[in-house]
């Protein structure tokens, strides 16, 4: 299974397990998930908020799987093409709100790092370009 990898694959690997499993985290205890994400505690603690907080790391968990799978199926162009473009926008977007929401250390926390996955993707180091 991992007779191919070499340590240029770790930030993709690495983002897949955080998105497929961190994707799950809001099913066992949605108030930790959105407080971790950087939501003040004014919506983490809203009902309302724990249903469109599931609904959206659905499709992040779905978004760490595909990684696992391009991965596995050794499209690696493919899973720079994702980390790219999740880096740019996803993580400006993500920023943008939790900034906005008060929490400017996360926000930042969050601007680098998804700076960093993107750049990742878009010098195409998973494929070795």
């Amino acid at each position: 299974m991992f007779e191919d990898f070499e340590p240029r694959h770790v930030p993709t690997l690495f983002t897949a397990t955080v998105m497929t499993f961190g994707g799950m985290w809001s099913f066992f205890d949605a108030r930790a998930a959105m407080l971790e994400f950087g939501l003040p505690e004014r919506i983490a603690s809203t009902p309302a908020a724990a249903a469109v907080m599931h609904i959206n790391n659905a499709r992040t968990t779905v978004v760490g799987m595909c990684l696992y799978t391009l991965y596995f199926r050794r499209q690696l162009a493919a899973c720079d093409i994702i980390l790219a473009i999740l880096g740019a926008y996803a993580g400006l977007v993500d920023s943008y709100v939790v900034w906005r929401e008060g929490n400017p250390r996360k926000a930042a926390f969050r601007l680098v790092s998804s700076g960093l996955v993107s750049a990742v993707g878009f010098a195409g180091w998973t494929a070795g370009r």
